[in-house]
Formats: C-alpha cells, structure tokens, sequence
C-alpha cells in the first residue's frame, strides 16, 4: 500500500509549520515534507514531529537572495559560495530533524554555457557531505510553463545530472505535475527510471489543486506504483481548493480500495 507524505509548504499554509506538522498527523498521512523550515528553530519542529509521529521526509536548499527571481543557484556560474552555503545550511537542517532528502534547487538559467558543470559540481559537493549523515540528494525537473528558464525542465536532463555525478544518494525527485505538462506518459517514465527516482509528488494539472480532477487519473498512477512494487512515500504536494480536511476523499478513497482487496 502506498505511504502518503503532506508537503505542508502548501497545506495548511494559513498556520505555523509546527502546527502544520500536526495537522497532518490528525490528517492521517504517514509523513510530512517541506520547502524552505528555516525560519523555523529545528526544537519547534522536532517537538511537532515527536507529537505527531511523523518524519519529515524532504526540505528543499534556499531560492538565493533574490526569491524567486533566482529560484535557486546551486547551477548558476559565479554564485557557487552562495550554492555551498545554502547546502551546508539544509544538510545541517536536515540532520538536526531527522530529514531523510534535500532538493537541490539549481535555478533559472536558461542552460547557459556552464550551467550543467557548475550543477554536477554542487552537486557532488552536497552529495559527498550529505553521504556522511545518510542524507538523500534529490533534483527536480519543473515545468517551463511554471518557472520560465529553470534549469531542468525533462526527465532525461536529470538522469544525465544523476548518472554524470555518479553518487549514490543522488536521485530524481519526480513530480507528476511537472512532467505531465512537460511530457506526460507518467506511468511509463516511472517504470524506466524507478531505480533512479527518490520520492514522487502529486497535484492536479492544472489548477495544482487536490489529486482528484483534471488530466492525471491519479487512481491509475496509484494502481501502478503499487504493481511496480514501489515502497517510496507519495507526496501530496497541492493547494487546496477549499479546505484541506475537505479535500481528502482521493487519499480515503485509495485507502479503502486497498483494505477491500485484503
């Protein structure tokens, strides 16, 4: 049966992140996960986990000091002290929480010459200090339509970061959303690169809303991770459309479905 993660970087926004985390618990998913805690002290959110039972699962390395008109530089020339920095502050994040991925966020850059090296060096530098705390290094194709110019938009683009680097705590976070509006043929993408492939998120396309209308039959997908045997978390990583409680029913559904064939 699959594991559900809430990314409450967008569920329950309206609250703070331990409040959040708890939320989740009283939910039902069986983790949480993410973007950007370190507003947060790691006592505050430790002490949310310990309440509510749950591990957080991912965070993600900071936007760069211009937000989201850098949206990451860990692939940006010239801004490599800066890419380090964020790194050694998530691994330190992680570590202290008991996070078991970091998403390296390389930033919108068009591709530009040296981009890739740049990335693949950062990379290894956070794969190498990330190995020696059993900490996961996740990158994140994202569609073009969402982040213009962002550094990888394809699957295929991050399996050659992946088998380039050569690590083997780096993996591909594989978010439906995103390669369903890029390229789409999700099931089949998974099966060919499962092996490559760390923690998978889910939203509608195209209202990013709840996993349950639009172009994605989501209770295919889910039938197929469970046939491939996947044993990674799902993460629900959505904006509600009215309340989150509300907007349940997909995860209930699956869940029931499932306890009826046992």
């Amino acid at each position: 049966m699959l594991k559900f993660s809430a990314n409450v970087g967008f569920l329950w926004d309206d609250l703070p992140l331990p409040d959040r985390i708890r939320a989740a618990g009283l939910a039902g998913f069986d983790a949480v996960e993410c973007h950007f805690p370190y507003d947060v002290s790691s006592a505050e959110v430790n002490a949310a986990l310990a309440e509510s039972g749950l591990r957080m699962l991912g965070i993600n390395t900071q936007l760069g000091v211009n937000g989201l008109d850098d949206f990451g530089v860990a692939a940006r020339p010239g801004r490599e002290a800066e890419a380090k920095e964020y790194i050694d502050e998530a691994i330190a994040y992680a570590t202290t929480i008991g996070c078991a991925n970091v998403n390296v966020v390389p930033g919108a850059t068009g591709r530009s010459a040296g981009s890739e090296d740049v990335f693949r060096a950062n990379l290894t530098y956070a794969c190498e200090r990330a190995a020696k705390v059993g900490i996961t290094i996740l990158i994140e194709p994202i569609n073009q339509r969402s982040a213009p110019g962002f550094h990888l938009s394809y699957l295929e683009q991050a399996q050659d970061t992946v088998e380039a680097v050569g690590m083997g705590n780096l993996k591909i976070m594989f978010d439906c959303f995103h390669t369903q509006i890029m390229q789409g043929d999700l099931l089949t993408r998974i099966s060919e690169h499962l092996d490559l492939i760390g923690h998978i998120q889910i939203s509608a396309v195209h209202d990013r809303g709840e996993p349950d209308a639009g172009e994605i039959d989501y209770s295919y997908i889910f039938e197929g991770l469970d046939d491939l045997g996947y044993d990674g978390y799902v993460g629900a990583e959505y904006k509600a459309r009215n309340g989150v409680e509300e907007g349940l029913g997909w995860m209930h559904s699956y869940r029931s479905a499932q306890a009826s064939k046992n």
